[in-house]
């Protein structure tokens, strides 16, 4: 995962890049096939914005989030648990819910293959 910091009007401490490193990849845990990562942060008005463009494979288009917060950090983890929510939520959308039932369906076909023979 390759992970891309901007900053507008504000200067990156290492601080920051290190933090946001961190949080971002507890997003691979969830889901693994995330390849690139653009993360903006940067000071509006009295409030810290944090925004970021995530590209996932099977996605048409990528995943978008932003944050805003009185906090930089407080911004960065509300960017994070929305990014999360929404890989969890695609990462559903990929899991084949009905594979009990067509091994149950494909099992009982072959129990009644069996008995006719």
């Amino acid at each position: 995962m390759h992970i891309n910091l901007t900053g507008h009007h504000l200067d990156l401490t290492d601080a920051l890049r290190d933090y946001v490193n961190d949080k971002f990849t507890r997003l691979e845990r969830h889901f693994d096939h995330v390849t690139q990562i653009h993360v903006i942060l940067g000071p509006e008005k009295h409030q810290h914005k944090a925004e970021a463009k995530m590209h996932v494979p099977h996605v048409k288009g990528e995943l978008f989030a932003h944050a805003e917060h009185e906090d930089m950090y407080a911004a960065i983890d509300g960017l994070v648990d929305k990014l999360d929510r929404q890989l969890l939520k695609h990462k559903e959308k990929l899991t084949d819910h009905h594979k009990r039932e067509k091994a149950a369906i494909a099992e009982a076909a072959e129990a009644a293959a069996a008995s006719a023979l």
